[in-house]
């Protein structure tokens, strides 16, 4: 397909204007180094991860490319053949893809490593010294927002089962993610509450992992297959009939286990199951849980300015933009403002912002461009990296004090009635 309706939508097209740039011109790449009409060098592999794979294209396209798909195949090729990551870079992706993401004991390892640093006083040394500038001016950004981990996940802190609030509607399985676990273990304990309040049993399965999104997206598709078939015996042990995710990174690839195992026959039937048990957490409070009951929700008078930006994944993948801004507007003393362009991609993408500054930045400040001109208190998001993400925004080109970013779990459960 050449007609060009992706191009609009997609970031790195709009902020340069240059044909490689856009997910058609990509496509165009990779068919150029399948024919052989150009050797797929490091420029080829430069543009291949120049993509956030924010997939705003998909739904874009009246041919329906998977383009998502596409832009994978064709990482996971560059990962086999490159030439160009140096000896510790490849010890690094060893270290993270391998031993680290797939181990939640290791993950726990990391947050309490991570909570020490913020509680010990070590991170204020850090920032007068101004080391973790001397390595990149970005991580030392993204230093300054890191949020509270711990070194104790969700089933440390509430054990493996929660029971419903009020009559049981139906019985769901939890994904506790790997950075969440550790990074944003009240999100996810607030995300169980909620759905307790909303009438579910709650069951989080110790023996899952990570989602294998990460991997997927830079070219380690066998472990993130590995991983999947980890995830589904979970889950499927379990016997839930839904499974719910708070992180629209995670839920994207989970929806999509299906596909990434569709060369593995015997996996074909699991895999189906799994996937179409996955919802976000917004989508099933607002189809298939009991009605929350907010605070000062009669409340003629709206006090407080709310927007939200969308998670890429959730929105173009899993396509569940509209249960978030429901249930916004559903808690009382709230003025929901939507935001201009809440849907293009904020930047983040997993961890393009780290390998890809200058495009993320770039990204970034375009974003709050919009999300100021909404006057909002809170600036509420469905994914830890958005979350981080409009954090920094906030820091480096917001109104710091006057806005904040939350996780809509955190936001929604802070202001439910209680039972």
């Amino acid at each position: 397909m050449r007609c060009g309706f992706c191009l609009p939508v997609c970031p790195t097209f709009k902020q340069t204007g240059i044909e490689a740039e856009s997910p058609r011109g990509r496509i165009s790449l990779m068919k150029a180094a399948v024919d052989g009409v150009m050797e797929p060098g490091i420029s080829f592999e430069d543009q291949m991860n120049h993509c956030l794979g924010c997939r705003a294209c998909e739904p874009a396209c009246p041919a329906d490319v998977k383009y998502g798909q596409l832009i994978e195949q064709a990482r996971d090729a560059v990962e086999t053949h490159t030439k160009q990551h140096r000896w510790w870079v490849r010890g690094v992706r060893k270290v993270v893809f391998k031993e680290l993401f797939p181990s939640q004991q290791k993950m726990r390892l990391l947050g309490s490593g991570m909570h020490f640093y913020k509680k010990s006083g070590l991170q204020s040394v850090v920032r007068k010294t101004g080391v973790v500038g001397l390595f990149s001016k970005q991580l030392s950004d993204m230093e300054k927002i890191l949020p509270d981990a711990s070194g104790k996940g969700i089933t440390q802190l509430l054990g493996t089962f929660i029971p419903a609030k009020g009559e049981k509607i139906a019985t769901v399985g939890m994904f506790r993610g790997c950075l969440m676990d550790v990074m944003f273990t009240q999100t996810n304990i607030k995300t169980v509450k909620l759905l307790s309040e909303a009438g579910f049993d709650v069951v989080i399965p110790e023996s899952q992992n990570c989602c294998g999104a990460l991997h997927a997206h830079s070219g380690e598709s066998d472990q993130a297959k590995m991983l999947a078939k980890n995830n589904i015996r979970a889950f499927q042990e379990a016997g839930v009939d839904f499974i719910v995710s708070n992180a629209g990174g995670c839920g994207a690839i989970l929806v999509e286990y299906d596909h990434l195992l569709h060369d593995e026959p015997e996996w074909k039937e699991a895999a189906g199951w799994f996937a179409a048990r996955v919802k976000d957490i917004s989508t099933i409070l607002v189809e298939k849980g009991r009605p929350l009951q907010f605070a000062d929700s009669q409340t003629a008078a709206a006090s407080t300015r709310v927007t939200y930006q969308d998670s890429c994944h959730l929105r173009n993948v899993m396509k569940g933009s509209n249960p978030s801004r429901q249930l916004l507007k559903e808690v009382g003393n709230v003025t929901f403002v939507e935001m201009k362009d809440a849907g293009s991609c904020c930047g983040s993408a997993g961890i393009y912002n780290v390998t890809q500054p200058e495009m993320a930045n770039q990204i970034l400040e375009d974003k709050m461009v919009n999300a100021n001109a909404t006057e909002a208190r809170y600036l509420v998001t469905s994914n830890p990296g958005c979350l981080l993400q409009m954090k920094l925004g906030i820091d480096k080109h917001g109104q710091k004090g006057q806005m904040e970013a939350v996780h809509i779990a955190d936001f929604l459960y802070d202001r439910v009635v209680k039972h």
